[in-house]
């Protein structure tokens, strides 16, 4: 039974009980006259909150930053990490506050504020999000989960008239989002040259998070290390199926910064995200990225470089290079198992076969020279049994798409399930609707005029996403020609 009294829940803070370097003790900075531009009902029930209690003055006193959560200790987190490929040292909570960690019949979670004001770990910044890029999180994360990947989750969304100065004036937004945990790559990273704090935070993460990989009796040196790589082979494969799973959607991260990956394999720190439209193998979603490091085809490697990056800071625990090197081989063979078996799903495949390969990479070729719909191609070659002209319509060059089509039409001789059971497994993994950006971009100009229909509108088609519904076709159509000079950057 979900609780209407937010006093009533069970709260504390787990992180709080790592030394005091790990974070510093401060309040969240309220913002003005602030306004519930939305509440997550069903992520409230997984806190244990009722739709009444996300009504109540304590919600929104909490979720804006007015308030502390009752018996949680707010804090900012400390952390570092390599940025675009470069170390860029200290780092941390910039503008986020870690509220407390709520214990609910759904397992434990964490509640923090992003957006909510200035800390010691804020540099130069103002410690402000606003509801442009607030907006496009609160949405992206519960289209992720739509789609059965791991991510963190939004609970409220809340805006107020303050002005945030970015490349024009715009209105401030806190964004209030829950995840087991959002300790990241770049918490292990600023210990690097500190075995006692790196230990420290090594237990809690793997005593709360990673119990299986414990090994032995704690003051047990050598149970210790092999605790550590068990661990990073955990966090190595949770991180490579999480990365096959973005791939298979079409979706681009934008910053995979250390210290924007979590140690739980969640996606984490929705910025400059897209999902494509157009396919192009190196296509780049945000705008900062000139280079290209965080293409769509770069993205298993980053996260790969990533991962030796947290294994070269476990170092400072006496583990031998050899040793860590074998854990993190893991990270191609688990990737490859968890990318075939999605794309083998998405083709109509009960299993990858050998010569599978050439066919998927010229699949991806195809889409890439025409610039095809991703969604769309995938989706509609479910169907092309029965329509094939509606999936040969998606390709500038009818021909070669033909001639794909018949090759994989010889593939699917080989199943031995029916057409129409073979499009019901496919579109269970081939959605119809994803977060593209213009659909963001129309939900942020709604709620700019504080209109929150939008973004229940999308909520309602991303968390079923694989379900036709009758009268929003527009939703699924591939993008608006206005949508192309849409651009995203860092500061989204």
């Amino acid at each position: 039974m979900n609780t209407d009294t937010i006093a009533d829940l069970r709260v504390e803070n787990s992180f709080a009980g790592l030394p005091a370097s790990f974070y510093t003790l401060l309040p969240a900075q309220p913002l003005t006259d602030p306004r519930l531009l939305h509440a997550n009902e069903q992520v409230g029930a997984l806190l244990g909150l009722s739709a009444a209690a996300l009504r109540s003055k304590d919600f929104l006193d909490i979720c804006s930053g007015a308030a502390p959560l009752p018996g949680g200790k707010s804090l900012a987190a400390v952390y570092s990490g390599h940025q675009f490929g470069v170390w860029a040292g200290q780092l941390g909570d910039g503008r986020a506050h870690l509220l407390g960690e709520i214990a609910a019949p759904s397992g434990a979670w964490e509640l923090q504020l992003k957006g909510s004001g200035r800390t010691p770990y804020s540099r130069m910044g103002d410690g402000r999000a606003v509801v442009r890029s607030s907006v496009r999180e609160y949405l992206a994360s519960e289209a992720m989960a739509g789609l059965d990947i791991p991510t963190t989750r939004a609970l409220a969304l809340v805006v107020s008239d303050d002005p945030v100065y970015r490349e024009t004036v715009e209105t401030a937004a806190i964004i209030a989002r829950v995840a087991p945990s959002f300790v990241r790559f770049g918490s292990f990273e600023h210990w690097w040259n500190d075995p006692q704090s790196m230990q420290a935070l090594l237990d809690y993460v793997v005593d709360r998070s990673y119990p299986e990989c414990r090994v032995g009796a704690p003051g047990d040196a050598d149970a210790r290390k092999l605790t550590a790589l068990n661990f990073l082979q955990a966090v190595v494969g949770k991180t490579a199926r999480l990365i096959a799973a973005w791939q298979t959607v079409g979706f681009c991260h934008g910053v995979m910064n250390t210290d924007n990956m979590s140690i739980l394999g969640l996606t984490l720190d929705y910025g400059p995200y897209g999902f494509m439209d157009a396919f192009q193998a190196n296509h780049i979603c945000n705008h900062t990225d000139e280079q290209g490091r965080y293409a769509w085809n770069a993205q298993p490697s980053v996260a790969n470089w990533n991962l030796y990056r947290l294994a070269n800071c476990l170092m400072a625990l006496g583990l031998e290079p050899e040793d860590l090197k074998e854990r993190l081989r893991g990270f191609e063979p688990v990737f490859m198992q968890e990318y075939q078996a999605r794309m083998a799903a998405k083709l109509g495949w009960r299993q990858w076969l050998p010569d599978d390969e050439t066919l998927v990479d010229d699949w991806w070729g195809l889409l890439h020279t025409q610039r095809a719909d991703f969604t769309l191609s995938f989706r509609r070659l479910a169907g092309q049994d029965e329509d094939s002209q509606a999936f040969l319509a998606l390709f500038a060059d009818r021909p070669a798409a033909q001639a794909w089509l018949d090759r994989y039409r010889q593939r699917l001789s080989l199943e031995t399930t029916t057409a129409a059971q073979r499009t019901l497994r496919m579109n269970r993994a081939n959605p119809v609707y994803v977060l593209r950006n213009h659909l963001a971009e129309l939900a942020i100009r709604a709620a700019r005029n504080g209109d929150s229909g939008e973004i229940q509108t999308l909520l309602g088609l991303l968390r079923d996403p694989y379900t036709e519904k009758p009268g929003f076709e527009q939703y699924a159509a591939p993008a608006p020609e206005w949508a192309c000079d849409l651009q995203v950057s860092c500061s989204s």
